[in-house]
């Protein structure tokens, strides 16, 4: 016993000598972004008993990093499950990680614990108490997806519309002729690829899309000007065959190159030049009118791990400063691969706002330089995977995605907008009669006109609506009340017949005019009898009828609630009649076409009587002035 006793403490001290060399070794493959060489150290390590708060980082980001993130919420669980202080941007990471998997109530906790240690983000804490997976439910169906014919086992991702092509990048075997291994993936070095269409119109074409701009380092994500002439891609910091270095000694992995079609070759191709050797600027995306370039970057100022920015192009193609978009689409998280579509809908690529899981595609409209709130685009685009690379052209496009059922590590998906028609007639309330050349009007959920025309002499309309999106319907025709209604596409019927009322009336005696011109009731504060301005407001219109009927006269009734006495309650009705009168005289109205009556509490219009507990909303319904025509 004693013998195997001895062993047995010389086996333990033998490993825990040897742990610190392993990491060591484990630490330079991780400082170097060999993120699975150092992964596989670290596990072995780990399996052994060895535990800290290091090594259950480093493990969770080598996996986090690499996109693998089942493996990043079992060892972000080792992480917290020693209960000892860790940064906040593991809260994040794990929260992030935990969504991939669906986990979704948990990942709400570790965020809501994010933003409570990161005061610089504590405002972002109420999106939390949405119910943002409902909200992306009901938008979900609008793409029908399907996969491309030129995935390949490997990694194939961004894709950009050139010509009638598509240009993408892979790691594919064949994708560089050095063979050289990129330690972070611990694949071959990426290139640019197109494909294009067969005899049959497929794209399954694929070949190597230049050897001017391919080299033995990564390219990727490229955006073509609408000409053809001019590209923008990225590539590592890579100049004059060697690869540069930070001035931390660290490999900067990205930045954005321009180049030149001349004589059917790419020349000219030259760093960008907001571009360092101490940030990384990557994805660049052009707009409609190709004066703004759009791009990742984690530069000094950013906002999260990586954010969006925009430089202007001039017309002598300079670049002004670049721009960060700020805090209304870049969070904490990691915001990339934008792209702008040709109605300045910008899309991008995140992990900081509300989404399934990974990295989520949102949405947004520019206008006028502005932004508004991003908005999930729904499944089937997203998923708990990363689903990043939208590009859009003609309600036809494309995506990444690293999704279960895929070929390779990354592929690329093809989509297609789904679109609902929408039929229907405009018709009179009363006669039923079809009512031609109504303007019909369909905004978004933000109130952007989406559609403008007009109804056909028999009183139809015919619209196209995208599957889970939500409109507002606006019908409007002169000498009738203009119609709303709202709704979700999917939930809508396929018919949708409106009926108009007519908004000119026949004037009689006894016509309550605030009934007939949609007249809101005038309404007086507890035991005043001076015009409030929502109450002048209203006035304003009776005097306009007034002035365009000069014949008519009118009885102005005032009345109160049943608080006070009856006798204080006439009183006051009759001094609030007065009032508006006064009002009404003073706007131009002769006094000999008003007369003005207080009726107390004698004519209420609900139960709020004496001895009756209502609410003030209640009682406030019978304060109020009414305008009876009492000659025409």
């Amino acid at each position: 016993m004693k013998i195997k006793f001895t062993l047995f403490i010389s086996f333990t001290l033998l490993f825990l000598y040897g742990q610190p060399n392993r990491l060591k070794a484990a630490d330079r493959k991780y400082e170097a972004n060999a993120f699975i060489d150092a992964a596989k150290i670290y596990e072995s390590v780990a399996e052994k008993g060895y535990k800290s708060v290091d090594l259950y980082q480093k493990i969770g980001n080598a996996y986090y990093f690499n996109g693998d993130l089942k493996n990043a919420v079992k060892w972000y669980r080792h992480l917290f499950s020693l209960h000892q202080e860790v940064e906040a941007v593991y809260y994040f990471r794990y929260a992030n990680a935990l969504k991939s998997q669906e986990q979704y109530d948990e990942s709400n906790q570790y965020m809501a614990m994010f933003y409570e240690k990161n005061i610089a983000t504590k405002e972002n804490l109420a999106l939390l108490n949405k119910d943002y997976l409902s909200d992306i439910e009901a938008v979900s169906g609008l793409h029908q997806i399907e996969k491309t014919n030129f995935n390949s086992e490997f990694y194939d991702y961004g894709p950009s519309f050139y010509e009638d092509k598509i240009v993408f990048t892979s790691s594919r075997s064949d994708a560089n002729s050095h063979a050289k291994i990129h330690q972070w993936t611990n694949q071959n070095f990426t290139d640019l690829f197109v494909v294009a269409k067969d005899t049959n119109g497929l794209l399954n074409q694929v070949s190597n899309f230049s050897n001017e701009i391919n080299t033995k380092y990564n390219e990727s994500s490229p955006v073509f000007t609408k000409d053809g002439k001019t590209m923008y891609f990225t590539r590592n910091n890579y100049n004059n065959g060697k690869e540069r270095k930070s001035s931390d000694k660290v490999s900067i992995l990205e930045k954005i190159y321009s180049a030149q079609l001349v004589d059917g070759k790419w020349t000219n191709c030259k760093e960008l030049p907001f571009c360092s050797d101490d940030y990384s600027t990557a994805h660049p995306a052009l707009s409609p009118d190709e004066k703004t370039l759009f791009f990742a970057s984690n530069r000094p100022g950013s906002l999260g791990m990586s954010d969006l920015y925009k430089v202007q192009i001039d017309e002598k193609g300079n670049f002004g400063n670049p721009e960060n978009l700020g805090a209304v689409i870049n969070t904490p998280g990691r915001e990339t691969f934008p792209f702008v579509a040709e109605n300045n809908t910008l899309y991008f690529a995140s992990d900081g706002h509300l989404g399934l899981g990974g990295l989520d595609v949102f949405e947004t409209r520019m206008v006028e330089n502005a932004f508004g709130i991003p908005k999930n685009i729904g499944k089937p685009i997203n998923s708990s995977s990363d689903d990043f690379g939208y590009v859009l052209k003609n309600d036809v496009g494309f995506f990444t995605s690293n999704r279960e059922g895929g070929l390779g590590f990354d592929d690329i998906y093809r989509f297609k907008i789904c679109y609902k028609p929408l039929i229907g007639t405009i018709v009179d309330y009363k006669n039923k009669k079809a009512i031609p050349n109504a303007k019909i009007t369909l905004f978004d959920e933000d109130m952007n006109v989406v559609n403008e025309l007009f109804s056909s002499p028999s009183g139809g309309y015919e619209l196209k609506l995208k599957c889970g999106s939500k409109y507002i319907l606006r019908v409007s025709k002169e000498n009738y009340e203009t119609e709303e209604q709202i709704f979700i596409a999917n939930n809508a019927p396929e018919k949708i017949h409106l009926e108009l009322k007519q908004n000119t009336y026949e004037i009689k005696e006894g016509t309550d005019l605030a009934k007939v011109f949609d007249i809101s009731l005038i309404y007086f504060d507890l035991d005043k009898w001076n015009i409030r301005s929502d109450a002048a407001e209203d006035l304003e219109k009776i005097i306009a009828v007034l002035k365009a009927y000069p014949n008519m006269k009118i009885e102005i009734k005032s009345h109160t609630d049943s608080r006070q006495t009856h006798q204080y309650n006439e009183i006051l009705s009759d001094k609030r009649a007065k009032a508006t009168l006064e009002f009404m005289v003073e706007k131009g109205i002769a006094g000999d076409r008003l007369h003005a009556k207080g009726y107390g509490e004698n004519h209420l219009i609900n139960n709020c009587s004496d001895g009756i507990i209502c609410s003030e909303e209640e009682h406030q319904k019978n304060r109020r002035s009414e305008f009876i025509v009492v000659k025409m």
